[in-house]
């Protein structure tokens, strides 16, 4: 009886494992390109224009330089 209960007791916990959902990136999925924007916001960096990529680069290499080290010690 002991060992009919231990059996049950250890395979319902060995199968608990099996319920868990899949873990994914919740939020918003987009196909728009990120050079976009998301439209007019306050926290949007002046010189950037929603929707023009080559400002959007100029404007993660400026930030980038800033995060340089090795740039701002020398």
């Amino acid at each position: 009886m002991k060992t009919t209960i231990s059996i049950t007791a250890l395979a319902l916990l060995l199968l608990s494992g099996c319920g868990d959902k899949p873990q994914g990136l919740g939020g918003i999925k987009s196909d728009n390109a990120p050079y976009t924007g998301v439209g007019t916001s306050q926290y949007v960096t002046p010189g950037w224009k929603a929707g023009d990529k080559t400002s959007w680069e100029r404007q993660l290499r400026t930030r980038a330089q800033g995060q340089n080290d090795y740039a701002t010690a020398n």
